[in-house]
């Protein structure tokens, strides 16, 4: 027994594979609104007034940053011009995946052989660190670092 196809079928097979294809849409969209974290700044205009005078502070300090994670602890690894250890003033970070907040982390670091250390269990994927540190004389150190934690 063969079944005709006829103009009805057509359209309703049509029909539904637009309905699924604006359904995933519109699902997607919601997960995606559901889901940002919000803004990183509240008026970009000012924050771009202090970006420049910030960085030239940052750069005057010559630090440099190196992370490493491994066995449920993330390493953060601050040197002065001369590749010594720096011991900052103040020092909080987030840790978090790129694309939501929901599995964001402030770990407790500690200062452990010239380095901070902090336990930090993160699964497999891309995470990011958001870092902001205090020299002595108050200068702000800030860096966005990225952690790609293989499975």
């Amino acid at each position: 027994m063969k079944s005709e196809l006829t103009g009805r079928k057509v359209f309703a097979i049509t029909a539904s594979a637009f309905a699924v294809i604006i359904g995933v849409n519109i699902l997607m969209a919601v997960q995606a609104v559901r889901t940002f974290p919000g803004l990183e700044v509240k008026n970009s205009y000012v924050a771009s007034q202090r970006f420049e005078a910030e960085r030239a502070a940052q750069q005057a300090l010559g630090w440099t940053l190196s992370d490493q994670y491994g066995n449920g602890e993330l390493r953060l690894s601050f040197r002065d011009a001369d590749g010594l250890p720096v011991r900052v003033e103040r020092l909080s970070a987030t840790i978090g995946r790129t694309t939501e907040a929901a599995s964001d982390m402030v770990p407790d670091f500690a200062w452990r052989n010239g380095d901070y250390v902090a336990a930090a269990d993160l699964g497999p994927g891309k995470w990011m660190v958001l870092l902001e540190a205090f020299a002595a004389d108050g200068t702000r150190f800030h860096q966005r670092l990225d952690l790609f934690v293989s499975g």
